[in-house]
């Protein structure tokens, strides 16, 4: 366990310690290592590329916390350890962290404003993690 991540676990924090679970683990890898390849396909609508790399991304950042030994209390708090969980940097968690503010927007508000560019570079960040997580 990490001291950062131990002082973001406890009662009323973001995280819960809870012991690692290999069939878990091996299931969030596998949604989401499919899920990143099903992002690259082209023929695709953008706006489903996204959500597949988003949601790729997610899986994959929830394994690495959970292979940590913790338990998300929301959804963003992934993104958010990736330097203690992975050793990442801004370069990909700042990218994970727009595109889940323009998912929100999507979901909650119906204002799902994605291009080319951003796509990319969440498949890009996603596949970081990806690769971060089979080291």
């Amino acid at each position: 366990m990490s001291q950062p991540l131990d002082n973001l676990s406890g009662p009323g924090k973001q995280l819960k310690a809870e012991a690692p679970d290999a069939a878990e683990l091996a299931g969030l890898l596998r949604t989401g290592l499919a899920r990143l390849a099903d992002a690259r396909n082209t023929s695709l609508a953008l706006e489903s590329r996204f959500d597949l790399a988003y949601n790729a991304a997610h899986a994959l950042c929830l394994a690495a916390l959970r292979r940590k030994g913790y338990r998300a209390g929301n959804r963003y708090i992934v993104f958010q350890v990736l330097p203690h969980t992975l050793g990442l940097g801004p370069e990909v968690w700042r990218v994970l962290d727009k595109c889940h503010n323009t998912r929100n927007l999507g979901e909650y508000e119906g204002l799902l404003d994605v291009d080319a560019r951003l796509v990319a570079d969440l498949i890009t960040a996603t596949q970081t993690v990806a690769d971060a997580m089979q080291r």
